[in-house]
């Protein structure tokens, strides 16, 4: 899942990839839902600096995370085709399970 607004409308923030090939600097991935399905796309090392800290450094780091699971949250407003749901604990308030 894309962490970050690269290019958008294509790649924005929770836009859902499949990593085909792991670089060095780059990370080929094809895009899984959406207008630009099936499209391929290369994800870039970006550099990180915090501004919050007392010293200054650069990190350099792909903007994506693994999921094989994504929150109610993220899911909102999206249309899937297969899902499966883990019911095994209870939901914490009225109304939370829906599909």
């Amino acid at each position: 899942m894309l962490l970050r607004n690269l290019d958008p409308p294509k790649l924005c923030n929770g836009t859902r990839l499949i990593v085909k090939t792991l670089y060095a600097l780059i990370i080929e991935t094809t895009i899984l839902t959406g207008p630009f399905e099936g499209e391929h796309v290369l994800i870039p090392r970006i550099a990180h600096i915090p501004t919050d800290l007392r010293f200054s450094f650069q990190r350099l780091q792909f903007p994506l995370w693994l999921a094989f699971a994504i929150t109610i949250n993220k899911e909102q407003g999206q249309s899937l085709r297969v899902t499966g749901l883990d019911l095994t604990d209870e939901c914490f308030s009225h109304g939370q399970l829906y599909v």
